[in-house]
């Protein structure tokens, strides 16, 4: 081989090795950035991801979002603003006794298994009217529902009767479907239908049922709850006549049993 081939191929050989190395050049830039392209688009998409569990955090949650509605369905049976006034029992009773409750409250549920009964027995016979005003304080304390999902199911059987309204009531205070305050069982709509089904008047009811599942009486409950916040009462079951508590002789707490319920319910009635 001459020296001159020898030169020429050398040199073919160099611009190969420089053809090769702009190749690889090229495909190296091209490489880092699509790297950077889709490193930017999963900062985005993470950023935007961020973004919407934010908004979605600080949307308003169901019930908030029916609290200030203007245009309230409330029950039939009721009166006064949104419908907020519920009062059971004979229109020619001269005494309103108030009660305060919370649908989860156990408390309630104990005064409702040991003097419910008592209470109706004496609105029946015409001693006093029942005003019922009912509160969701125990879902705001642990961020619950079961409170005003059952507060609207209330209403949903007042819709129907007043009969109704009190059956349901006394259903869901229950030793058997009464939960603990630590179980929100109020809060599946599945639960209350199926307490209601324990009450003729509910059971298999088609509105009712739908009344229930659609919420229609949600915003009202809130409206209710409402009510109940401005009372001024700290704590359930409160009674009143008059303005005045109704409690268990010789102290400030509500009568638990029939025989303090008599004594209270009496000496309340002549004041």
């Amino acid at each position: 081989m001459s020296a001159r081939n020898s030169q020429a191929n050398k040199a073919a050989a160099r611009e190969r090795l420089r053809q090769e190395r702009e190749r690889q050049a090229k495909k190296d830039k091209t490489r880092r950035q699509l790297v950077v392209i889709g490193s930017t688009v999963v900062v985005l998409a993470i950023a935007g991801g961020i973004g919407y569990a934010v908004m979605q955090a600080n949307k308003p949650g169901h019930w908030e979002s029916v609290k200030d509605e203007k245009n309230i369905s409330a029950p039939k049976n009721t009166e006064g603003e949104n419908g907020t006034t519920v009062v059971i029992g004979k229109a020619t009773a001269k005494k309103t006794l108030e009660l305060y409750e919370d649908s989860r409250c156990p408390v309630c549920a104990n005064f409702e298994q040991s003097v419910g009964a008592a209470v109706k027995k004496d609105a029946d016979a015409g001693k006093y009217k029942i005003k019922y005003i009912g509160a969701t304080f125990i879902d705001n304390a642990d961020q619950g529902e079961g409170s005003k999902n059952a507060l609207s199911a209330l209403g949903a059987a007042l819709n129907v009767s007043p009969e109704a309204f009190s059956e349901y009531k006394a259903a869901l205070y229950s030793a058997k479907y009464h939960p603990q305050e630590s179980d929100d069982k109020f809060a599946k709509d599945a639960y209350l239908l199926e307490v209601a089904d324990t009450v003729p008047a509910l059971k298999n009811n088609a509105e009712f049922k739908k009344n229930v599942e659609a919420g229609t009486f949600d915003a009202w409950a809130m409206k209710m709850s409402a009510t109940f916040d401005k009372s001024g009462v700290q704590g359930t079951p409160t009674l009143k006549m008059d303005g005045k508590k109704v409690t268990a002789q010789g102290s400030d707490s509500p009568p638990m049993t029939v025989a303090e319920y008599n004594a209270a319910i009496a000496k309340a009635l002549k004041g």
